[in-house]
């Protein structure tokens, strides 16, 4: 549970959970901001291989399949997928936290909620009440 994805302001924010927050702040730097975020994985394993932004994680996928391919690894290249978008949160950070989840996350793709409209809970319940 090293590296977590939060969403703050509509962008993916990527911390290590293992440095210490400022002192001056209480904040942790992050180590990536991006609008959409994508993840590549071994379609029969759920093996993350990399995750990042779009375009990063993308290029990578597409280097890695054709030096698979040219060394004969065709299935190895061919099981690599890559998912982009606006994934909630919560998905994410079971990608990189449970060994194999990206598979079950993957089968269920099309029926997961739009990844910035997610809402936060109680704080929001609670603005409701109050505003009622």
């Amino acid at each position: 549970m090293d590296m977590q994805y939060q969403l703050k302001s509509g962008a993916y924010y990527l911390y290590d959970m293992r440095e210490a927050p400022s002192a001056a702040t209480g904040e942790r730097r992050f180590k990536l901001k991006t609008d959409t975020v994508a993840i590549a994985f071994d379609q029969h394993t759920g093996e993350v291989h990399q995750h990042g932004t779009p375009s990063r994680i993308t290029s990578w996928a597409n280097h890695t399949r054709r030096r698979l391919r040219a060394s004969g690894a065709v299935q190895a290249a061919n099981d690599i997928v890559v998912v982009s978008g606006p994934l909630p949160v919560d998905e994410l950070n079971k990608c990189l936290w449970i060994s194999g989840y990206c598979r079950r996350m993957f089968s269920r793709l099309s029926s997961l909620p739009h990844g910035k409209l997610q809402r936060s809970g109680s704080a929001q319940s609670d603005s409701f009440r109050r505003a009622a």
